[in-house]
């Protein structure tokens, strides 16, 4: 595995990692996010619902909210989004919702650097590799 792989592999592992501790219990569909800064360091984030769907935080937002929190937005490199239906085996991919290719936008623009967004299945066996213009 290259290291490219390899760096893809991990921050996809701290997606699922995320991905545990979803708070779904309406739609019962947890997603993990996580956000490699580039000084290699990883930021996770998981979707928090609540009755009212709108309402409702995504995994990404949460993740890159975090980032923001700490002042590093503009140090954001790449980013693992992992979902699936908690009571299901079914090995699909999930990809950002609108709102959170918006905010992805515009993490990218303050970075000043395409960001690479892997979408993966829950056990991580299938990655695919998009970017906030695709």
């Amino acid at each position: 595995m290259s290291e490219a792989e390899q760096a893809i592999a991990e921050l996809v592992a701290a997606a699922r990692g995320a991905m545990a501790h979803a708070h779904a219990p309406y739609s019962r569909f947890a997603v993990g996010a996580a956000v490699r800064l580039v000084d290699g360091s990883i930021v996770t984030g998981c979707n928090f619902e609540n009755a009212s769907y709108g309402l409702s935080l995504c995994a990404e937002t949460v993740a890159l909210a975090s980032v923001n929190t700490h002042g590093r937005l503009a140090d954001v490199a790449a980013i693992a989004v992992v979902g699936g239906a908690m009571d299901s085996d079914v090995e699909a991919l999930v990809t950002p919702c609108g709102r959170c290719r918006q905010v992805m936008n515009e993490a990218e623009q303050m970075a000043g650097r395409t960001l690479a967004i892997h979408c993966a299945t829950p056990s991580g066996d299938t990655v695919t590799t998009h970017r906030v213009a695709d």
